[in-house]
């Protein structure tokens, strides 16, 4: 086990930025996916779609260098952190999209951060009410609900057009998939870790003899820009929208502390609630500056944590030279638009990993719960329920306001929502203890009643 100072250690400059690129790439694919699935599903064109992903890239690449390296004692964990954009925010996003507008999307991302930053200290306090328990179910189900939205970026979105579902589409996605798991499973070191990014490049070429690739935008954006704060206009602030970020954010959360403390573990640096405060902090930070940018919610990358685990390069600066790569990405228009780009059915095929991997997350996740427990195993059964209903029942809430709609149409608060709930009441207080009477007490701690972190 490495000492906690070697957290600390400043590498040569060639080393720095060796072990930065490689972080950029690992983490570069999970982070554009984001922008160019929301874009599609909201509708945009693919030049607006561009200025996302450089706004994408500028945030990721301003949080990771705040968390690797510390901002006073208020922002930052100070540990060998890459962050870029999540998924359990996209649901919520596109819902607020097609109900209020991108102004409303932004203005909720934006309360919804600063709600984050206030509760980041108040949250690591509480932080056992959030266990695998909760946060594995959640994740499960974010996992399984965009898988949908994968297959409308493979088939294409407008069901009237020549193209749609076209087999020629559905094969680059096949494909796609392929080479994913080729490079995945059969490739060693880097190569496995970089699978994806090849699937993406590889489909990419293979798009273009059907006729799917169009750079014709590229031309039109500039070499270097500043992101536009409220490119979207004015932000809107409805109360649906509002809720529905800050659940979001809580899920992310949960998510990013036991990120926090899974590097802890393999950097050897002793984590307490105050770096852990510190570290949620800055995922509420970035909701702030994505509502400002027109960018999106980040979180810890895991497969980031992965890298450290398996490089062993523990050095925080390492990361914040990552940082300041993607900021420097962010900062070319033209190359966003060059990513805005890639075809659907590419996104689609590479988005399909990504989010079935997601799913494995969650369930691997789980694993960490007692599910043998018959009242944690029914409290993942009935959240995960609960959150796919919206997802695979269409129009169920259609007569409900479209405001509660927001809220109701998202598997993911849904799932959220219930699970935290249950596991508070079956976990948390005599209840609990009443459901289980006569049964081996032992089972209630593996749900999640006694998880804590160090003071």
């Amino acid at each position: 086990m490495a000492t906690p100072q070697s957290v600390d250690t400043r590498l040569p400059v060639a080393q720095l930025v060796l072990f930065g690129v490689q972080h950029v790439l690992i983490m570069y694919t999970g982070c554009v996916t984001v922008p160019l699935v929301f874009g599609a599903a909201a509708g945009l064109d693919r030049a607006t779609i561009g200025i996302l992903i450089s706004a994408d890239l500028l945030v990721a690449g301003i949080v990771t260098v705040v968390q690797s390296l510390g901002v006073g004692r208020v922002v930052g964990a100070r540990l060998p952190i890459v962050c870029g954009a999540t998924f359990v925010a996209l649901t919520p996003m596109i819902l607020i999209a097609k109900e209020y507008g991108l102004p409303a999307v932004y203005g909720s991302m934006l309360i919804g951060g600063v709600v984050g930053v206030a509760l980041a200290w108040p949250f690591a306090l509480i932080v056992r009410f959030f266990p695998a328990l909760v946060s594995g179910t959640v994740l499960t189900v974010v996992g399984i609900s965009l898988i949908g939205v994968a297959g409308g970026l493979i088939v294409g979105s407008d069901a009237e057009a020549a193209g749609f579902a076209a087999p020629g589409r559905i094969a680059v996605a096949a494909v796609v998939l392929v080479i994913a798991v080729v490079f995945t499973c059969l490739g060693r070191g880097v190569w496995s870790q970089l699978g994806v990014l090849i699937a993406l490049i590889a489909g990419v070429l293979l798009a273009i003899p059907f006729g799917l690739l169009n750079f014709g935008d590229v031309s039109q954006a500039s070499w270097f820009g500043l992101p536009h704060p409220f490119y979207f206009g004015a932000p809107q602030f409805p109360i649906a929208g509002v809720v529905a970020m800050s659940v979001a954010i809580a899920v992310v959360f949960a998510e990013s502390t036991a990120s926090l403390l899974a590097i802890s573990e393999i950097t050897g640096k002793r984590l307490g609630r105050k770096d852990i405060a510190r570290g949620l902090a800055g995922d509420g930070l970035s909701a702030v500056l994505a509502g400002v940018f027109s960018s999106f919610v980040d979180t810890i990358f895991n497969q980031n944590v992965g890298a450290v685990a398996t490089t062993r390069v523990f050095s925080r600066y390492v990361t914040a030279v990552s940082g300041a790569i993607l900021v420097v990405l962010g900062l070319l228009p033209r190359f966003g638009a060059v990513v805005a780009a890639v075809p659907g059915p590419v996104v689609g095929g590479v988005g399909l990993v990504l989010f079935a991997t997601i799913t494995v997350v969650g369930v691997d996740t789980l694993r960490k719960a007692d599910l043998g427990d018959r009242v944690n195993f029914t409290i993942v059964a009935v959240s995960i329920g609960v959150g796919l209903i919206p997802v695979l029942t269409e129009d169920m809430f259609a007569k409900f306001p479209s405001s509660a709609q927001i809220l109701l149409n998202s598997g993911i608060t849904l799932a959220a929502v219930t699970s935290f709930a249950l596991n508070l009441v079956f976990n948390h207080t005599r209840v609990g203890v009443f459901a289980r009477r006569g049964r081996d007490q032992t089972t209630t701690t593996a749900g999640g009643a006694h998880e804590s972190v160090t003071a």
